[in-house]
């Protein structure tokens, strides 16, 4: 609808993943050098948490990207909450390998079976465990036994979790020391300071052809900032509204005004889902 207004070629804050709209920060930026190291490293687990809205599934797609098929075979588990009996079959499910009727040491015969068939074709198996925090804290400690797989002395099987901040308590609870003692690498996503989101905002605005119609007065960007806390999800969804109100109300420049009304309309619809300073 604002698109036509504005002549852009397509919305811009759209909560759709697109790898157009990936924005290099100096968290993500960091982030994605840690899933790099890690996976350099080719064992143990890696680990990355942050917000809700933080970008961590936007990370793993920009990973994805960047595998090489003929060096990983990956497969990705989005989990909800699998109780620790359930937990080697939906791995080896995620896999496409048998997994119905089969007990635990038949599971991991079979994963054990596929990492180190790929070991001697070059490649090496990883598991991504997206929304982890779901997990209960037993079902975290069956993949340690994931990280025991070798050939010659080198693990053959590699896993990263990603999850909100309730990973890391899950991470200190008893039961997960061995899971705790292999984790390679360890980063927390944080939010975008003051001028990163100016920068985000503008950056997926020129995605779509923008060409300073409509204008963002300083204040409205502080606003922004102030009331998304600097989380990108929450970045997106004040400017998706805040153009289709600017587009309403034929508004060339966005100001202060205009965001706290669009945050009084979202608060109505949505309840607390920006902060108020």
């Amino acid at each position: 609808m604002y698109e036509e207004f504005y002549n852009f070629s397509a919305k811009p804050f759209q909560l759709t993943l697109d790898k157009k709209f990936f924005f290099n920060s100096k968290v993500h930026s960091r982030a994605m050098a840690y899933l790099r190291y890690g996976l350099e490293q080719g064992e143990g687990f890696v680990v990355i948490t942050g917000a809700v809205g933080s970008g961590k599934t936007m990370l793993l797609r920009n990973l994805f990207q960047e595998l090489d098929e003929q060096k990983v075979m990956a497969a990705q588990l989005v989990t909800t909450r699998v109780e620790p009996d359930d937990m080697l079959r939906t791995v080896c499910a995620s896999f496409g390998l048998a997994h119905e009727g089969l007990n635990n040491a038949s599971l991991l015969h079979n994963l054990e079976a596929i990492a180190i068939a790929r070991y001697a074709e070059g490649k090496r198996v990883l598991l991504v465990v997206d929304e982890a925090h779901n997990l209960p804290a037993r079902s975290v400690g069956e993949l340690r036994m994931l990280s025991n797989f070798q050939v010659d002395g080198r693990s053959v099987f590699q896993s990263i979790l990603l999850g909100r901040d309730e990973l890391k308590r899950t991470l200190q609870r008893p039961g997960v020391e061995q899971v705790r003692q292999r984790i390679i690498v360890s980063y927390h996503l944080g939010p975008l300071g003051m001028e990163e989101t100016r920068r985000y905002i503008e950056f997926r605005l020129s995605q779509v052809g923008w060409k300073g119609d409509p204008a963002f007065e300083a204040d409205t960007y502080q606003g922004i900032y102030r009331f998304s806390r600097g989380i990108p999800r929450l970045i997106n969804i004040l400017c998706d509204r805040l153009l289709l109100h600017g587009s309403l109300e034929y508004l060339h420049t966005l100001n202060p005004v205009a965001l706290q009304l669009v945050v009084r309309e979202l608060e109505m619809e949505q309840g607390a889902l920006v902060n108020r300073p």
